[in-house]
């Protein structure tokens, strides 16, 4: 096993169809799931088999369509569950079962009413059973984090025994912390000790932490994250996909690994994901949200014009974002007003674009963001005042803003 690669799963089609408001027909599922192989996710978890024929549908097409990145389904420790999953993925050309139950003694005690010893006899029998129709297996101790450690472990020896290829260990109420997951993964990997097994992390965002304690996993020996586009999914969502690769690769100093992810289709499957679901994600949100290559302060703005380095740690193409925003707003300078004002084809003297300015100020107070309609009103009405600016070529950009203000 690459112990520097580190395998992106993607489980945008399951966990992330969880978060109330973002489920996806089988032919929407499908278009997501091309877009996540553009990306270049390795695995695509498709979908809960057994919840639905629209589910079992969804995998199934998938599976026989998406070809390079591993296909899984998901499966409750239980016959009927895993035999369901394998016949949605049993042609595909790289199958997975990704068997799950619970480990917590509060799961154990309410919600299965189960045993410890119960619990890993039935992990170990049903792991087994998986492994027998497919040869990838992925076993995951839902609620790890809170589960008895020592516990954990014995769980974790128990279904990699029974052929369990990959670990998971979901944080799956979004309860732990950097630290705390640390522990739990060097924990359990120093009695697994092996280098053919593969741990995975599984972070819920519920304390806002799920792409840090992703990071902190892999620090400590994990070599697969799961998370989903826009880091949707049950409650607060999961780690972003976004957020943890580009975290990876900005971050090479800190994080000696690297992802297969090809970061220029990352907004497009952003956007891709907002208009099937109808979920817009934050203005502010990392990587792909309408602000975050945006830029309103005006010694930002000057930095910007001077080397966009001074303030953006990664360029907005990286990710597929066409290009930085300048937004003039009240907090703007004259060196953003100047640039845009050159864009629109004007170049003023200093003392006019001191005018220029002024007027200015006063319409960002009103207005909060002055557009290129706004600007362009201004500029025509110091002409008339007799200001003489000099008439440039206007940009590309500048030419299709003005002729959409005037329309």
């Amino acid at each position: 096993m690459d112990r520097s690669r580190i395998t992106i799963f993607d489980t945008t089609l399951r966990d992330g169809e969880q978060s109330p408001g973002c489920s996806m027909n089988p032919m929407e599922k499908l278009r997501m799931a091309r877009q996540l192989d553009r990306l270049g996710v390795d695995v695509i978890e498709a979908g809960f088999p057994i919840s639905s024929e629209g589910d079992f549908e969804s995998v199934r097409m998938i599976a026989q369509e998406i070809r390079r990145p591993k296909i899984a389904g998901l499966a409750r420790a239980n016959a009927k569950d895993i035999e369901r999953a394998w016949h949605a993925l049993e042609h595909a050309a790289r199958p997975r079962i990704h068997v799950f139950l619970a480990t917590s003694d509060i799961h154990l005690k309410y919600k299965l009413r189960m045993t410890r010893e119960q619990c890993i006899a039935q992990a170990f029998e049903q792991v087994r059973f998986a492994r027998s129709l497919c040869p990838d297996v992925e076993f995951s101790p839902e609620d790890a984090t809170r589960s008895d450690l020592e516990f954990l472990c014995a769980v974790c020896e128990a279904v990699v025994e029974a052929g369990a290829t990959t670990l998971n260990l979901p944080d799956t109420v979004g309860f732990t912390v950097p630290s705390d997951i640390a522990r739990m993964f060097t924990a359990v990997r120093n009695r697994i000790n092996r280098d053919d097994i593969v741990l995975s992390c599984h972070c819920h965002n519920d304390l806002g932490l799920a792409v840090a304690n992703s990071l902190a996993a892999v620090e400590a020996g994990a070599r697969q994250i799961e998370c989903t586009i826009n880091g949707i999914g049950e409650r607060a969502g999961n780690a972003s996909l976004e957020e943890v690769t580009m975290a990876i690769k900005v971050r090479a100093d800190v994080f000696p690994v690297e992802t297969a992810i090809h970061s220029e289709h990352l907004y497009p499957a952003s956007a891709m994901l907002q208009e099937i679901t109808g979920a817009d994600v934050q203005a502010n949100k990392a990587i792909v949200g309408r602000n975050a290559f945006a830029h309103e302060a005006g010694i930002h703005q000057d930095g910007m014009l001077k080397n966009p380095l001074t303030y953006e740690i990664m360029t907005p193409r990286s990710v597929g974002v066409p290009d930085s925003k300048l937004v003039l707003g009240k907090h703007s300078g004259r060196s953003a007003l100047n640039h845009r004002c050159e864009e629109l084809g004007y170049r003023f003297t200093r003392r006019d674009l001191d005018n220029v300015y002024r007027r200015f100020v006063d319409v960002a107070d009103q207005v909060k963001v002055v557009e290129d309609s706004h600007l362009l009103r201004i500029i025509r009405e110091e002409i008339a005042r007799g200001c003489m600016p000099d008439m440039i070529e206007p940009t590309r950009a500048g030419v299709a803003s003005a002729n959409a203000a005037a329309s």
